[in-house]
């Protein structure tokens, strides 16, 4: 009897998984979504830039969505990225990864997981690029770290400061070494930025984690970051369950983050455009002041070594 009770608890286990999915299909085609209140109309939203006017959470959105509110309608130019070989390791676990792959570009309408433009901020051009949580997601692979790569060429090229928008769980494991050295590539390509003397500024959102935030995540010249969002390496339980001890209110979210520091400021979204605008102003005028002061230092070399000779 032991062996029947088992098959029907599996059987319910297999009907209760399978409504589970078949909800979140249904909440994901509807005009609805939830928050702090119950059920709030996805126009509603919208029409505050997708955060909740009642307990002010800052929901998730993909980059067009986030490109929308930072530069305007469609007042940017999508760049195209270089894509690598899908599956390099021929990875399998619960489904195929080309699967996965194929049901992400089919969600989002989107390559790979990170999206590259070129645009404006008042008379400031500006190369940014973000990350899409519903790819796979928001992790990084081989795909993403050629974005990110041609998204750094672009701005030395073209002289402009760079911006990120970060999301994501960190890198991704079915590509596992490849996805890893995507942490050392990134990195290497912002210290290229940074020779060029041109600024580079994170915007966290929820979630930033993992690899994400071991890398191009926290070597910004300055971070922002939305209210309430996601900031970490190692999940709270992992932590917590580590150093056995009770964490702080509120920790690994945006407000406890910038009082340890890793947080210059946190910004609403309908103030983003706007302080993105001012911060490039002032370090791109700091930055053309110390490119006169080493012209006039050599210059000043140059005379006192004629005047020597």
């Amino acid at each position: 009897m032991n062996w029947i009770k088992k098959t029907l608890r599996f059987g319910e286990k297999i009907k209760t998984i399978i409504k589970a999915r078949a909800t979140k299909t249904e909440i994901a085609n509807s005009d609805w979504t939830s928050c702090c209140k119950g059920p709030i109309l996805k126009k509603d939203l919208e029409e505050n830039l997708w955060v909740c006017p009642s307990c002010n959470k800052h929901h998730r959105i993909s980059p067009r969505q986030r490109f929308d509110i930072i530069f305007g309608k469609n007042n940017y130019e999508v760049l195209k990225t270089p894509i690598p070989q899908d599956d390099p390791l021929n990875w399998n676990d619960a489904k195929p990864y080309k699967d996965r792959l194929k049901a992400a570009r089919k969600k989002t309408g989107m390559d790979c997981g990170m999206m590259v433009v070129n645009s404006n901020i008042h008379t400031l051009n500006i190369t940014a690029i973000a990350s899409d949580f519903d790819f796979v997601g928001g992790s990084i692979g081989a795909a993403e770290g050629e974005a990110f790569l041609y998204g750094i060429q672009h701005a030395i090229e073209n002289e402009q400061p760079f911006v990120v928008f970060t999301s994501g769980g960190g890198m991704r494991m079915m590509e596992s070494l490849i996805s890893l050295s995507q942490m050392t590539r990134t990195t290497l390509a912002i210290n290229e930025l940074k020779k060029n003397n041109l600024p580079y500024i994170v915007v966290l959102t929820d979630p930033t984690a993992g690899g994400i935030t071991a890398s191009y995540a926290m070597l910004g010249d300055l971070h922002l970051a939305e209210p309430g969002a996601l900031i970490a390496f190692a999940g709270a339980r992992v932590i917590q369950g580590t150093v056995r001890e009770e964490l702080p209110e509120g920790f690994q979210r945006s407000e406890y983050v910038e009082k340890t520091g890793f947080v210059d400021l946190i910004v609403e979204r309908k103030d983003l455009r706007e302080k993105i605008g001012s911060l490039l102003s002032i370090l791109l005028k700091k930055n053309s002041a110390i490119n006169s002061s080493e012209n006039e230092t050599s210059e000043d070399s140059r005379a006192l070594t004629k005047a020597a000779s």
